[in-house]
């Protein structure tokens, strides 16, 4: 079977590494294609350029190359509906539909189904103006969440601790910061708790958990500074126990994917559930349609069954056939290298090298922001630019083998943080 891959970034990467070693594609089974990729993902796939606006050249490549699955890996073409047209072409799509990926296209449709099903989240108002904004923070007490209602890069949430900041801030997002989507502004109350991420797979009907992971958003250590799209994460999140888990998808996912079955928008693809661990139980934060980035990164490198195989079946509506997914009991954590200037103004085109010495450690290296310069060296393009992952029996030894690998890596322009794991390594250190 041939596999077409589309994406650029560090979760795709980790996706192409995983997907090179599925029986779909072993011993010349088949070919492993990705759009636009990178230079890490050339190393697992042959890289083809493909406008994903253009669905109709979309579903002509698969159709004159042969492919049986298409695993879509950013949000934006699952929005725009490229899984729709290319079933419709009669190709099997890992993604959901157009309809289904408002869950994480627009934070206020969420927010609505959350309250048509009682799912378990915090209380909310949707606003379509400055104004209509600035008289709904009467209603709520500070601190004050304000979140872009469409697709920001994981960038549209503001956090206020007055209300001058958020009066300033709901300006800015009504002023055009987030584009089309500060259109809408979506005003929660704040949740207190540790955030933690759960991830299952569905077809729209049988659901399997898909692991858990916690990621650091704020660009600076000790969690300070601006959100980012993320700096570091570790999975397992041993927070998350197994009744936790239990309750998250008896309270949060079943009804999701039982609602939107019975409303006509059934949801197949991997469900990412951003939580908040309050003393009320978990609550849903937000949801994402699609593997975490860089949270793909720590499931791929835990992930010990065939991963082809489970996105396979979930296109073609036959997950109940298959083997739960299986995952070692190793921890994985992973560090991001970002550009200097990121995540405001990244510095781009800066040399990296000694990317093999990182992985003669036992890391991998996935790509995230990288090309080829001119003269053929590998350089930096993009804020994030490298994920630094490894594996460990614990996320202190887990932490303590990337920031080797990281350590062996020559990227002048790059920085990164040095606490990923922090609070997990603390209580590793307290249970002795």
């Amino acid at each position: 079977m041939n596999i077409l891959l589309l994406g650029s970034g560090g979760r795709e990467h980790a996706l192409a590494w995983k997907l090179a070693q599925s029986r779909l594609l072993r011993n010349g089974a088949g070919r492993l294609y990705a759009s636009p990729g990178n230079p890490g993902i050339a190393a697992h796939a042959d890289l083809v350029a493909l406008d994903l606006s253009d669905h109709a050249a979309v579903a002509a490549f698969c159709e004159s190359h042969a492919i049986g699955l298409v695993v879509i890996g950013p949000e934006a073409p699952l929005v725009d509906g490229l899984a729709d047209s290319l079933r419709e072409a009669g190709t099997p799509v890992f993604g959901p539909s157009r309809a289904a990926a408002r869950l994480e296209g627009s934070k206020g449709y969420t927010k609505d189904l959350c309250e048509r099903a009682g799912i378990p989240t915090a209380g909310y108002v949707r606003t379509r103006s400055l104004e209509e904004a600035n008289a709904a923070l009467e209603r709520f007490a500070a601190p004050y969440v304000l979140k872009a209602d469409g697709l920001a890069a994981g960038k549209g949430v503001v956090i206020a601790e007055n209300r001058a900041e958020a009066g300033e801030a709901l300006a800015d997002m009504f002023g055009g910061r987030f584009g089309a989507a500060g259109a809408e502004v979506v005003i929660e109350e704040f949740m207190e708790g540790e955030e933690a991420s759960f991830f299952a797979l569905t077809d729209g009907a049988t659901i399997v958990p898909f692991g858990s992971a916690q990621d650091h958003k704020r660009v600076g250590e000790g969690d300070t500074g601006p959100n980012t799209g993320g700096m570091g994460a570790y999975s397992p999140a041993p927070v998350l126990t197994p009744l936790l888990e239990g309750e998250v998808l008896e309270r949060i996912i079943a009804p999701t994917v039982r609602t939107m079955a019975d409303e006509g928008t059934p949801y197949s693809g991997v469900l990412y559930a951003g939580l908040m661990l309050t003393a009320q139980g978990p609550k849903l934060i937000e949801y994402n349609c699609r593997f975490g980035d860089p949270e793909c990164q720590v499931l791929m490198m835990r992930l010990d069954c065939d991963l082809g195989e489970l996105l396979l079946a979930c296109a073609e509506n036959r997950l109940s056939t298959c083997q739960p997914p299986r995952f070692s009991d190793d921890a994985a954590l992973t560090v991001v290298m970002a550009a200097q200037g990121y995540p405001d103004t990244p510095k781009k085109g800066g040399r990296i090298e000694a990317l093999d010495a990182a992985e003669a450690t036992g890391a991998r290296v996935f790509h995230a922001g990288t090309a080829l310069d001119a003269a053929g060296a590998l350089a930096s393009s993009g804020g994030r630019v490298l994920n630094v992952t490894a594996r460990g029996a614990s996320v202190t030894e887990a932490q303590a083998a990337a920031y080797r690998a990281v350590d062996l890596i020559d990227f002048p322009d790059g920085f990164c943080r040095r606490d990923i794991g922090w609070r997990e390594v603390a209580r590793e250190k307290e249970q002795g």
